[in-house]
């Protein structure tokens, strides 16, 4: 068996079918299907149960965030790629078959990534991340490397276009599972991929995110909690090569800075100071987010904020 796939289940009766549809449709078959419910209270185990492929295997577990059900699909995985697709989103017939011919053909990659297509808009997001600084073929992170294009990959490696060498997610301990963590636990997985092995990314754009279905990936209609790799920094310093340690430094620094914006112009600006000023030793005013950050971590950012959040109330 080549392929591990996991798909974590929270409550997402209404749109689960049409994951697993999408995956047992794919080309390349040679796969197994673990789903585990995280503690669902609809009816999304019956769903799975009703589909009758000998490759699907479901487990239960009590409600611990996608982070940890993903690392328990991990843990019960056999095979020797791993992939992740969440239960409200799908990919098209092609996905795996490309992604294990570019794997297959660049054995010292740890991961490949593709592009995706945004529903309900249709949204091909191809144009939106190649203006962003990705660029298709295989990624060596250096010391050379801009942290600001380093954040914008780390952004583009979603977990649902993401497949991987399950050895190398084992190594780094799988995704974050903290405090039920439900942002950015997949974003500190691939920053330590990034730092450690080479990637490669396409611009084809072979799965479809729902965004009006998402309730954890889209944009939240209050302050975001603060992401883990800002928590727990130390964790990723000890898994970063040593040359590649001030890298780190300022790609923390610019997610920090962009953090405290969103904490200030939530009102949180005394959390915003505290996230900044962990980390703004590392970069300079002309990093970007440097100088609203600033500014947010004041109570004027909080007050420029709600003034903001009251005129588009109004309009």
């Amino acid at each position: 068996m080549q392929v591990s796939i996991v798909v974590p289940l929270f409550n997402k009766a209404r749109y689960v079918a049409r994951c697993l549809t999408s995956i047992l449709n794919q080309n390349f078959t040679d796969f197994e299907l673990i789903v585990v419910n995280d503690g669902s209270t609809d009816e999304g185990e019956e769903v799975v149960r009703s589909f009758s492929d000998e490759r699907v295997r479901l487990i239960n577990q009590a409600n611990a965030g996608p982070g940890a059900a993903r690392n328990r699909g991990m843990g019960d995985a056999r095979g020797e790629f791993i992939a992740f697709l969440d239960a409200d989103d799908e990919w098209l017939p092609g996905y795996l078959e490309q992604s294990l011919r570019i794997l297959m053909n660049h054995p010292e990659t740890a991961a490949t990534t593709c592009c995706y297509v945004e529903s309900p808009s249709t949204t091909d997001m191809r144009e939106f991340w190649s203006k962003r600084g990705i660029v298709p073929g295989l990624h060596r992170t250096t010391p050379e490397t801009r942290a600001d294009i380093l954040v914008q990959i780390v952004a583009y490696m979603l977990p649902c276009s993401t497949v991987s060498r399950i050895g190398a997610l084992r190594k780094l301990g799988g995704f974050y599972q903290g405090d039920h963590c439900r942002y950015a636990e997949d974003a500190f997985l691939w920053i330590q991929i990034l730092l450690n092995y080479p990637v490669f990314f396409t611009l084809e754009p072979l799965v479809r995110i729902h965004r009006d279905a998402a309730e954890l990936s889209k944009n939240l209609a209050g302050c975001r909690p603060v992401e883990p790799f800002l928590q727990r920094p130390d964790l990723l310093q000890r898994s970063c090569p040593e040359n590649l340690r001030p890298l780190l430094d300022r790609f923390l620094a610019i997610r920090a800075f962009k953090t405290a914006c969103v904490l200030g112009y939530w009102g949180h600006w005394r959390e915003a100071r505290a996230v900044r000023a962990q980390f703004k030793a590392h970069a300079g005013w002309a990093a970007p987010y440097f100088l609203p950050s600033l500014v947010c971590s004041t109570p004027v950012g909080s007050l420029l904020g709600a003034t903001w959040r009251r005129s588009i109330r109004r309009s």
